[in-house]
């Protein structure tokens, strides 16, 4: 099968495996607070790493924003609201009974109202088994993985002084500077994996608009979470390689290992325009077909 422009990376009925390339440059995207806010890197190879969490955090950002106030796109992981109070909407919503003699009964009908309201679990999956509250344990269609940078990364510490102070008995000290750090590396290209499995998209009732909202939040993800710290960063790739059933005709690594990226020169890469991209599309398996998003 060739590649495809139409929309067959959007039914949630199929299996769907993918690709993604971002890279930073000058900023920091992923910090780690086990290394006082570094860039997160393997102490092995060298290469950055950014985690599932941190994409996903992008993403559910990019929703809000995106789908802002329409019916079945809010978020539950959401920056300065408890997970407890959210499990609560569902039990007020249906005034469902909590007592723990009544659980059997209430909390499926809450896990499944939390399913149709909430995007991020009903894509991502949570556990909201916590609280007086709860609403079980939802397995989400879409799997994230670490993304990895394509060669070694150098993280950087820069001293940087500003001229406020952030206590008013050092200003009485007659103290005018503050130092901070910030760290960075120079550039990184990373590459990650994803996966959608449609049984359990199934169980969680996701739609084709879903697909479609959760492709373009990735293709945007970067473009409205910028932070002088995080640099320039940027999606530079979306492969989606998708298959004719729900239960896939291939295995999703040797899809996944068809799009090959090297860097031209091996030292001192400081742009995407010193590595290259190959997609190799020709004898893709029966029933699979490839959708670049982004590339």
């Amino acid at each position: 099968m060739s590649t495809t422009t139409a929309r067959a990376h959007l039914d949630p009925t199929r299996k769907h495996d993918f690709v993604f390339l971002f890279d930073v440059r000058d900023g920091n995207p992923n910090g780690d607070p086990d290394a006082g806010g570094m860039p997160r890197t393997d102490p092995e190879t060298g290469q950055g790493l950014v985690t599932d969490v941190a994409i996903k955090r992008k993403i559910r950002n990019t929703i809000a924003l995106l789908c802002h106030g329409q019916k079945g796109y809010d978020i539950y992981v959401e920056t300065g609201t408890s997970l407890n109070s959210q499990h609560e909407r569902a039990y007020d919503a249906l005034e469902l009974d909590a007592d723990k003699k009544n659980r059997r009964v209430s909390e499926p009908q809450a896990q499944k109202w939390m399913c149709g309201h909430f995007f991020d679990v009903r894509m991502f999956g949570a556990v909201m088994s916590t609280g007086k509250k709860p609403a079980g344990r939802v397995q989400g269609p879409i799997q994230l993985t670490f993304s990895r940078s394509i060669d070694a990364v150098l993280p950087q510490q820069h001293g940087i002084t500003r001229v406020t102070q952030t206590r008013e008995e050092d200003v009485e000290k007659g103290e005018s500077t503050e130092m901070g750090t910030k760290h960075t590396l120079p550039y990184g290209l990373f590459r990650g994996y994803g996966h959608f499995s449609a049984p359990l998209a199934q169980r969680t009732g996701v739609t084709e608009q879903d697909l479609e909202v959760f492709w373009r939040a990735m293709t945007l993800m970067f473009e409205h979470d910028r932070a002088s710290t995080r640099g320039e960063m940027a999606l530079r790739g979306l492969y989606v390689f998708t298959h004719n059933d729900a239960f896939g005709r291939a295995p999703a690594h040797e899809l996944l290992e068809r799009v090959e990226v090297s860097s031209l020169d091996q030292t001192n890469v400081r742009s995407f325009d010193g590595y290259k991209v190959q997609v190799t599309e020709e004898g893709l398996p029966e029933g699979v077909t490839l959708t670049k998003v982004v590339g």
